[in-house]
């Protein structure tokens, strides 16, 4: 993928980005999903540079979710989407920020509106991937297949400014 066209940045990636003093690093928090069930750990945190902001949490998922997802991640056939089977080595994938909530306490962080079912489902990738706008798009539509988001939403630049990519932090 050209560097023109990359959406997503690894926050380490960038030297001039950093936590913010007033967020809590999550890097390796459990991550639980709306039924208390262990999904991953988060590994690293996912920046668009153009928001200036962490969109994602990139989830290093649990062996056991990656048994029970064995299945291949697919879509309707009448949606002309190709179906994705999960590889040996993707164990990883994403959430948007906006999805979670921070126990500090605990240090855990914690989606109440994701069940461990949809994240079995939800097509990985390998550690340290270049992630595309189409794989955003994939996951997205996972999460909420309800909302019809496309390629075109990708492109708004109001897209990061969903309910999906606020801060955990600035939630009411």
């Amino acid at each position: 993928m050209s560097e023109n066209n990359k959406n997503l940045y690894y926050l380490d990636e960038l030297s001039d980005y950093k936590v913010a003093s007033d967020d809590s690093d999550v890097r390796g928090w459990e991550v639980k999903d709306a039924d208390n069930r262990t999904v991953g750990k988060v590994d690293r945190l996912l920046a668009n540079k153009e928001t200036k902001r962490v969109v994602y949490l990139d989830i290093e998922v649990d062996t056991s979710l990656i048994e029970d997802g064995h299945e291949v991640y697919n879509k309707s056939a009448n949606e002309g989407a190709h179906g994705f089977v999960n590889k040996e080595g993707e164990n990883h994938l994403i959430i948007p920020i906006g999805l979670v909530r921070l126990d500090e306490e605990n240090e855990n962080v914690l989606t109440d509106e994701i069940n461990y079912d949809t994240f079995t489902k939800t097509k990985r990738f390998s550690k340290g991937a270049k992630l595309d706008r189409n794989y955003e798009l994939t996951v997205f539509r996972n999460y909420y297949p309800e909302k019809g988001v496309n390629e075109d939403d990708l492109e708004d630049e109001n897209f990061y400014e969903r309910r999906e990519f606020k801060n955990p932090r600035d939630k009411s």
